[in-house]
């Protein structure tokens, strides 16, 4: 029974340790998720950005017009 449990103990160890490179890729995937999300924020913030640009422009042009009729 000793032994046993000598040779779980060890294999446990073996185990744990092998996981590593698993949390390394674990990692990686994570960076990258991150990353891409980041990306897909920015592009969707510079869309809006962009579409309050053109609404703002529109805006003047309007306020413009509507000064020059008077």
């Amino acid at each position: 029974m000793k032994k046993f449990l000598l040779v779980f103990a060890i294999g446990s160890v073996f185990a744990a340790c092998s996981g590593s490179s698993s949390t390394e890729a674990k990692a990686d995937s994570a960076v990258k998720a991150v990353d891409s999300t980041v990306k897909a924020a920015t592009d969707t913030v510079k869309a809006v950005v962009d579409s309050a640009k053109a609404t703002v422009d529109s805006a003047a042009k309007k306020v413009d017009s509507a000064a020059k009729k008077k």
